[in-house]
């Protein structure tokens, strides 16, 4: 068997026939993705791969094995694990300003450091979630140096590019392909440095179990799972939303609740992050979003009266200061 060739098997077994295919096990998933990021497989393999798990459906177990091999390949953590994992991962086609940046803030102000990461396409104007890093002041950093930046800031921000170009070129084969891959969900799963909790945001509401029986395959210790705005992790404060995730490795079921009523698009605003942030704009729609997105972390962390002190943290949050 050429070098080339080493993905034909797992490409057979997706793509047999009917009455023959089958779903590929965790092992022989992260086996294939192992084979991907070695640089040994066909590109036109990696697209049949990818395309045959789209049309039947992804399963947990290939998630998880897909995932254990990408991490499997990542360059080693150096420090301290962060309290969470935060990837950000969404299109911004739908959503305004990426309001969740602030409530990660407020919860690395609180004391759990947070580490994000990620890459986002086809973004509105005002959604760029780089963009807006300077504006709550979150670190934009490189892989090697988010240990340090932690430390410093209790938060910092990775971009895929810089934590794994293979992955990222995995991701882009969208733009080849024209359809989403699993690579999109494999990224949210990634923890590249095995947060205890780990906050994930879809746009479809499927992929809600999908993610959390992947996790729990992972040994995932926390997660919450959340159709955010976007499909990031962050809450429309004025819907109940239902939760799927993990607490203490266990499965998991839990409500949003809601902090205002009406309805309001979270595009419909002309407010910036950076106004709202500094103050010199109230716009108590934005504020919400902010704080209830903060106290779902905050829980996903085991704070009992998470939404009171999500409140508090707003109001200090341009006191408070990373020790």
């Amino acid at each position: 068997m050429t070098d080339t060739a080493r993905l034909a098997p797992y490409v057979a077994i997706l793509g047999r026939g009917q009455g023959r295919a089958r779903s590929l096990t965790k092992a022989e998933a992260q086996a294939a993705m192992s084979v991907i990021l070695s640089g040994d497989a066909a590109p036109e393999a990696i697209g049949a791969m990818l395309m045959l798990m789209r049309m039947k459906g992804e399963i947990a177990e290939e998630i998880a094995g897909l995932t254990a091999g990408a991490r499997a390949a990542l360059p080693a953590w150096t420090g301290p694990a962060p309290a969470i994992d935060w990837p950000s991962y969404a299109a911004g086609r739908t959503r305004g300003q990426p309001w969740f940046l602030a409530a990660a803030k407020l919860v690395a102000q609180a004391g759990y450091p947070v580490l994000m990461h990620g890459w986002n396409s086809h973004q509105a104007t005002g959604a760029s979630v780089r963009a807006a890093l300077d504006d709550v002041e979150i670190p934009q950093v490189a892989w090697t140096d988010a240990p340090a930046a932690l430390t410093q800031n209790r938060i910092a921000y990775v971009p895929l590019e810089g934590l794994s170009p293979a992955l990222l070129e995995l991701l882009r084969l969208r733009d080849v392909l024209g359809l989403r891959s699993c690579i999109n969900t494999v990224l949210r799963m990634l923890n590249p440095a095995a947060a205890p909790v780990a906050l994930q945001g879809v746009f479809h509401p499927s992929y809600r179990e999908l993610q959390r029986d992947a996790a729990l395959l992972l040994n995932q210790t926390s997660l919450r799972v959340l159709k955010g705005g976007g499909g990031e992790f962050e809450h429309h404060p004025t819907k109940d939303i239902t939760l799927h995730g993990l607490n203490s490795g266990a499965i998991w079921e839990g409500q949003t609740g809601t902090t205002l009523t009406g309805h309001q698009r979270l595009s419909e605003t002309d407010s910036t992050l950076a106004d709202v942030w500094q103050g010199r704009v109230q716009d108590d729609f934005a504020t919400a979003i902010i704080t209830s997105t903060a106290a779902l972390a905050l829980e996903a962390c085991g704070v009992s009266d998470a939404a009171h002190l999500a409140q508090d943290l707003w109001l200090r949050r341009n006191h408070a200061k990373a020790a």
